[in-house]
Order: C-alpha cells, then structure tokens, then sequence
C-alpha cells in the first residue's frame, strides 16, 4: 500500500467532511469543497480521522488511494487555513491594478490584460508590482497563478516579467563579439 495512503488526515473542529457513494463535501468557514469518489479507493471516516485503502490490489488502485489522501488533505486544510501563491512584476512600467474581481495587468503590451477571478478566489496588489492570489481549492489557485504568469514569463536576459516570488531566473549572458 503506498506510503502516503497510510497516514490519516484528522479532521479539525469546525470543519464538516460528508461522504455519499458519488462524491465527498468538505465544508469550512473557508468555503466547501467537493471530489468525485472513485471505487478503486475505500474511504472510512472514524470519529473525526479519514482513512484510505484501495478497493482491491491492483497497481492502478494502490496509487490512486495516495492521491485521494493527498487531494482530501488540501481540501481540508484549503477550508481551514487557505491557499496562497505570491507574484513579482519585474519591469520598468509593469503593474498590476486589482478592482474586484477583476485583475488588470500592464506589462509591456499595446493593451492592458484582464483576468476575472473564478469563484472563491479572491486577488490583491498590495503593491502595484505584487500580485496574492488567495483561495480554497489549490489547484484553481495554482493554476490562475501559472495563467497570470504565463501573460509575460520571465525572459532569460534581463529576468524581466512575471514570476513567483522566490522564483530564481537563471540570466545568460549577452552575444560578445
């Protein structure tokens, strides 16, 4: 059985786990959340601690329980605590200008860039040059912040762009002659 399918995600107060034959709810004062079920894995739930085996012993379903584990431990924590993903403008006139729900990007285009925020996900620029994407589901989160970064990825020999922060861009050195 793998390794990760072996650990128990226990379940905090004020957080509400269902389990039906089709799908499993977690609901938070961060949201809720649902993952269609899959009948390779055998989810149980035991005074507040979810456990996951697969159906059978098959390959196919020893991996998917580790992945199901993992999947409904980011929702729990999503609606507990919350996902976050940070990003830098680096550029001479690069900024970002959040209203709403609304994101708006200047980055170097005859055009400004807009992004509508999907539901539960929330945006903020403390800086113009700083973008925080905050939300539940961590894969919607992740996945805006690889859509807004992909507007204008980092280019190799100034590092000029988007990127997270903490992101380390490798600069080439320029053409001698």
């Amino acid at each position: 059985m793998s390794r990760v399918a072996k650990a128990i995600v226990t379940i905090p107060a004020g957080v509400d786990v269902s389990l039906n034959a089709d799908s499993i709810k977690v609901k938070g004062k961060g949201g809720d959340l649902s993952l269609a079920m899959n009948a390779l894995v055998a989810i149980s739930n035991n005074d507040g601690k979810l456990s996951f085996a697969p159906a059978n012993d098959s390959r196919e379903a020893d991996a998917l329980a580790g992945t199901f584990r993992q999947l409904v431990n980011n929702m729990v924590k999503g609606v507990t605590e919350g996902f976050e993903k940070k990003l830098s403008l680096i550029g001479v006139g690069y900024k970002a200008a959040a209203q709403g729900s609304k994101l708006n990007l200047a980055v170097g285009f005859s055009h400004p860039v807009n992004f509508e925020m999907p539901a539960g996900i929330t945006v903020a620029t403390p800086t113009p040059t700083e973008i925080v994407i905050k939300g539940a589901d961590r894969q919607v989160v992740g996945q805006l912040a690889a859509e807004i970064r992909a507007v204008r990825p980092p280019e190799p020999y100034k590092g000029k762009g988007i990127r997270y922060v903490g992101e380390k861009v490798v600069i080439k050195e320029t053409k001698k002659k």
